[in-house]
């Protein structure tokens, strides 16, 4: 790869890492609708192994996956497959290198291998020797901005013919995941309607996504008490007084019991030359009833300077979780979330 080209290809890996945090992409997390068109996928071209990839700048995530199912104690496999990949390192990311699928993504079209074997540029893969594959048919996954994304793939351990019907097929499968991002933006704008509304709260407010923690949204006076911070920043790293004590082991905390958690701290804030006691309420959130929690909503409120009830700082995080709830389920939210005063 010449330089210019390692360039944009490091350029276009950027704009994609980007485009997958604003769409809340960026993880090797398993999502049910990934899930779905990686099984139809399969089903479709009856392989053994399917994946809705997205790629970064820096790895792949499978974060839709089909394998056959695992044999059921009389050795028996629930779908009748015929044939079995070794899933013993099969993990939900690779690196981003690894495969056929980095190929897809780099040329922009589909890549479509009868056998492996047929090709010197291919044949000597890591999945080849990792996995068997010795036939490989990826599309590229281009969202509604037409941005390439990633891959709809599937692979056999035998050597097959992809005719057109199967290309064209898996071309249309992936086309049904426009809607996917359409609606992602959909909510991405209501939730900046939303957001604009806690710009005036009092009190610090933000949004962190996924496990890691990083800053979707900030309000002018989180900003103001505890530094501004670029989006999607790792909350941990950039917000260091915050995690001196224990906010992030807190927020840790509502995102895998799914329960609010409180932490009463005091810490040194830009906006008084003197720490604060602040009361902490971190929120785990979810973009409709039936999703996983994507994200932390963290309220902090001084107890002196608001004059406000914990009961009132609850009552702010649950109407702004519902809020959220109501977009993903396609309604509009019902009063606009208030905060105490």
């Amino acid at each position: 790869m010449t330089d210019s080209s390692s360039e944009q290809a490091r350029i276009a890996g950027k704009q994609r890492k980007l485009r997958l945090q604003v769409l809340g992409l960026d993880s090797a997390d398993a999502e049910a609708t990934f899930d779905r068109i990686a099984q139809l996928a399969a089903r479709f071209t009856q392989s053994p192994l399917a994946m809705v990839n997205f790629h970064n700048d820096q790895r792949q995530m499978f974060r839709g996956m089909y394998v056959p199912p695992a044999p059921s104690e009389d050795g028996t496999s629930g779908e009748s497959t015929g044939i079995v990949f070794d899933l013993s390192n099969v993990t939900r990311e690779a690196p981003i290198d690894y495969g056929f699928c980095p190929h897809v993504v780099a040329q922009g079209s589909q890549l479509a291998l009868d056998d492996v074997f047929d090709y010197p540029r291919f044949r000597g893969n890591p999945l080849v020797s990792d996995m068997g594959v010795r036939s490989y048919l990826g599309t590229p996954l281009v969202d509604n901005r037409g941005l390439i994304l990633g891959t709809v793939c599937v692979a056999d351990t035998k050597p097959r013919t992809w005719d057109r019907e199967l290309r064209e097929g898996m071309k249309e499968l992936a086309e049904t995941l426009l809607a996917e991002f359409k609606l992602r933006d959909s909510l991405l704008a209501q939730q900046q309607e939303l957001f604009a509304v806690f710009d005036g709260a009092p009190f610090p407010i933000m949004l962190t996504q996924g496990a890691d923690h990083l800053l979707r949204y900030a309000n002018r006076a989180q900003g103001e008490a505890f530094g501004k911070v670029n989006q999607f920043s790792p909350g941990r790293l950039v917000l260091p007084a915050l995690d001196a004590i224990g906010l992030f082991r807190t927020m840790d905390q509502a995102f895998h019991t799914g329960h609010p958690i409180p932490l009463a701290a005091t810490v040194a804030t830009y906006d008084r030359p003197y720490p604060q006691d602040f009361d902490f309420l971190c929120t785990p959130v979810r973009t409709s009833p039936e999703s996983a929690i994507s994200g932390v909503l963290t309220v902090a409120m001084n107890p002196s300077a608001h004059g406000y009830h914990s009961s009132e700082q609850q009552a702010f995080a649950q109407n702004v979780q519902q809020q959220f709830e109501q977009l993903g389920t396609g309604a509009l939210p019902g009063s606009v979330a208030q905060y105490p005063r």
